[in-house]
């Protein structure tokens, strides 16, 4: 079934079609109208979904856990600092392993106050213990979260998960869009059984203990353990996704990266804008290539590495600081995992340099990119070169 949508819609439809118990929202931009419009399918009767109105972001998040830890399957939508707000809750939702999906409509954190686009909101969550997937286009953002569902849901894993999205970039702009019918979506999903939840008068649970030294570490590894299985499955469901609907998904994509002697690693929209780039300079015969990352938690490090194996030289695109003084948080995992497993090959790691860009909605052009690449050039070519760099700023 074709249709136009924004990407706030598109994540709205699959919500309508998931059918989950609860939603909890509160508004805040750019995410605003994912609730609202499911609001309106809650009104219509074309969901049998619990929303909740609340007061806060950390409220959202606290009536997603309790009606997760009830056994339900629940879901929200939240952008910038209502991410931020949610910070207790999104630690809390992932170390009592209740999966609770969220959309996240990327956008910058103050101050001073920003609403538009960059990635320093899911960014600064990323050590919170959710899996995070992120999407291109507004068709990545409808098919990450029927995906995301069974991902988060699985019985190896039973963790929250992210699905990220530029805000306004992919949020506002209306694309079109291939959707499945609604039977497709149920079955695809299946209705959420879990083992362990505080109604199953059964097996009666505890929900966020106090978790003494004697017990606490063994959680936090089994945390770990869940999110290790994560990758496995993640293949799995997307395997099954492109079964049903014939469009592949992984950990990440590769674009004309199999003989690429120079390649840029980016997230969401701006790949767009760097697959025209690539395919312009293909046209002049530089073996230009790109890496576009899916998967961020769990982070494919050695898959990262394999690909990129091949690469003279590597740009990291991140539109997101860590003020770190050494890179973006793209980069410093990319670097790490490149020089750990050339280590464990015996290889020499290729040159890899960062690039922050994007800061609170600056535009990214072509014309950048093209720089981007033509830097690589000078690099394979035996130019000096300084491996942090702001793109797009003025001096």
């Amino acid at each position: 079934m074709k249709d136009r949508l924004s990407g706030n819609e598109a994540v709205a439809m699959a919500m309508r079609q998931i059918n989950p118990d609860v939603v909890a929202a509160f508004p805040i931009t750019p995410s605003t109208e994912i609730p609202q419009y499911f609001a309106s399918f809650v009104d219509d009767g074309k969901v049998d979904t619990e929303f909740v109105p609340v007061e806060s972001e950390h409220s959202a998040m606290s009536a997603c856990i309790g009606a997760e830890a009830a056994g339900g399957r629940a879901m929200t939508a939240t952008s910038s600092a209502g991410l931020a707000f949610m910070w207790e809750m999104l630690y809390i939702a992932a170390s009592s392993r209740l999966p609770v999906i969220m959309s996240v409509a990327n956008r910058a954190l103050s101050a001073p106050i920003n609403i538009h686009n960059d990635h320093s909101d899911s960014m600064g969550a990323r050590d919170s213990g959710w899996i995070q997937l992120y999407g291109e286009t507004n068709q990545e953002a409808y098919d990450n979260l029927l995906q995301a569902i069974l991902i988060g849901e699985h019985k190896d894993i039973s963790l929250p998960v992210m699905n990220c999205f530029d805000g306004f970039i992919t949020s506002h702009a209306v694309e079109n869009i291939e959707l499945l019918d609604d039977e497709s979506v149920k079955k695809f999903v299946g209705d959420y059984h879990p083992e362990y939840f505080l109604n199953n008068k059964n097996h009666p649970v505890a929900m966020g203990p106090l978790d003494l030294p004697i017990h606490y570490m063994e959680h936090k590894r089994g945390q770990e353990e869940a999110m290790r299985n994560a990758k496995k499955v993640i293949l799995e469901v997307a395997n099954e996704f492109e079964k049903l609907t014939g469009r592949k998904y992984g950990f990440f994509e590769e674009y004309r990266l199999d003989d690429a002697q120079i390649a840029i690693v980016v997230l969401n929209s701006t790949a767009g804008t760097a697959k025209v780039v690539v395919d312009e300079l293909r046209d002049k015969g530089i073996k230009a290539g790109l890496l576009k990352l899916r998967v961020f938690r769990p982070f494919p490090a050695e898959e990262i590495a394999k690909a990129l194996a091949h690469v003279k030289a590597i740009a990291v695109m991140d539109k997101a600081a860590s003020f770190n003084a050494a890179g973006g948080p793209v980069f410093t995992e990319t670097a790490a995992a490149l020089n750990v497993f050339a280590a464990k090959n015996k290889t020499v790691p290729m040159p890899i340099i960062n690039y922050i860009y994007g800061l609170g909605g600056r535009d990214v052009k072509t014309d950048d990119i093209h720089k981007v690449y033509s830097d690589l050039g000078e690099i394979v070519s035996g130019k000096s070169y300084e491996v942090y760099n702001w793109l797009g700023v003025r001096e």
